[in-house]
């Protein structure tokens, strides 16, 4: 575990050098990159919003216990925001994100469409290599405090539509890639997403309560201090 710790912690200390050089310019609310392709939601009137360094400063640090982890304890993926469309969520999410929509028939079957994924700026049309991604990994989320959540609390977080950063569309090639890795092991490939994927992370933690282990908030400081230290992160509680 130290070793693999040791490389992750490596790896993105390298990736901040990359994104120091390219010079990541990052806007207030988590939309501050070509890369970055939906919309955010505005700001409620109950959201909070803080500069990066402010948001990680208000997560708790705590050790991270991933044991009797298993996806199918966040059921996903459910009805969706509008139970009547016919579509899942992970259909709802593909119709919100498109950047050309799709032709959606009986079913929620999708024909057609256009989508960037923001992880990796790639352009596709093939559902097939798209994914929903959870914006943190289901295990991470499992061992940073939601093995002890119940059964609804875990489904709305799988199913989570309600705040911007939580489920994004991504190439299926960068969710294996990523797989269940914390921000510590793994960041986007492209330059200009880091800063939105850490804002995302961030955001999400704090939305649903979840801890951060020393490696992943070290992490996080280290990107707060230098590439992202302008990066805005939007906190908006659940409601579950």
């Amino acid at each position: 575990m130290t070793d693999h710790r040791v490389r992750g912690t490596t790896a993105v200390a390298a990736a901040l050098v990359l994104v120091v050089v390219v010079v990541v310019v990052v806007a207030p609310l988590l939309l501050t990159s070509p890369a970055a392709t939906a919309a955010p939601l505005a700001p409620s009137s109950s959201d909070q919003v803080y500069q990066l360094e402010d948001a990680i400063s208000l997560l708790v640090e705590a050790d991270e216990d991933r044991t009797g982890y298993a996806d199918t304890a966040f059921p996903r993926w459910n009805q969706g925001l509008d139970p009547a469309d016919g579509c899942t969520t992970r259909e709802e999410v593909l119709i919100a994100e498109a950047v050309e929509q799709p032709a959606v028939s009986r079913g929620c079957a999708l024909r057609g469409g256009r989508w960037v994924s923001p992880y990796d700026n790639q352009s596709a049309t093939d559902l097939q290599a798209l994914a929903v991604a959870h914006a943190v990994p289901l295990a991470e989320a499992w061992g940073s405090g939601a093995k002890a959540w119940t059964a609804e609390r875990r489904e709305a977080y799988a199913n989570d539509q309600a705040a911007y950063p939580s489920l994004n569309v991504v190439t299926a090639r960068t969710v294996r890639e990523r797989a269940e890795a914390d921000i510590a092991g793994w960041l986007p490939p492209h330059p200009d997403a880091v800063c939105r994927y850490i804002g995302d992370w961030v955001a999400t933690k704090l939305r649903w309560g979840l801890t951060v282990d020393k490696n992943e908030n070290e992490v996080l400081k280290l990107f707060a201090d230098n590439s992202c230290e302008t990066t805005g992160v939007i906190r908006r509680l659940a409601s579950v």
